[in-house]
């Protein structure tokens, strides 16, 4: 569990860590290397899962290390997909994407990180997000520093 005071604001506290794929944690379907390691130290404080089409067909081999759940859905409802998932777990999701399709995720999240990075950003999806990054990286450091998210989100 992450758990961050937010001066003026409600305390935010963490259970799930629910990442879009292809755009957000991958390239052209390769994963960021940076993003290994701040999957690591995350590891002990919240469960992660990696949803994907896996369009490019290799999610499982590019992130056989990490310690994240993969879960792949059908093309034609990604997003009725990802927010079926995001409220299945409950409170306490903070999710990060790009797409048109991460939507529905980001409304039903706790907090929603959106990712403007080389694949773009879809730009209706920034009225869903709490916080824009300009890589998964920065994303991923919000957490790592509860001071970066406290000095964003503050009343």
């Amino acid at each position: 569990m992450l758990k961050t005071e937010i001066p003026g604001r409600e305390t935010v506290i963490l259970h799930h860590l629910v990442l879009d794929y292809n755009g957000t944690i991958a390239r052209d379907g390769i994963l960021i290397e940076e993003v290994k390691d701040c999957l690591e130290a995350l590891r002990d404080a919240l469960q992660i899962h990696i949803l994907t089409a896996d369009t490019h067909g290799n999610v499982r081999m590019q992130c056989k290390d990490l310690p994240a759940e993969i879960h792949t859905f059908p093309t034609g409802n990604a997003a009725d997909f990802k927010e079926s998932f995001v409220t299945g777990l409950g409170a306490g999701v903070v999710c990060l994407g790009n797409g048109f399709n991460d939507v529905k995720m980001f409304e039903a999240a706790t907090l929603a990180i959106a990712i403007l990075d080389r694949e773009g950003l879809y730009a209706g999806l920034l009225a869903a997000a709490d916080i824009l990054v300009t890589s998964p990286l920065d994303g991923l450091q919000l957490l790592l520093k509860p001071d970066r998210l406290r000095a964003t989100l503050r009343g």
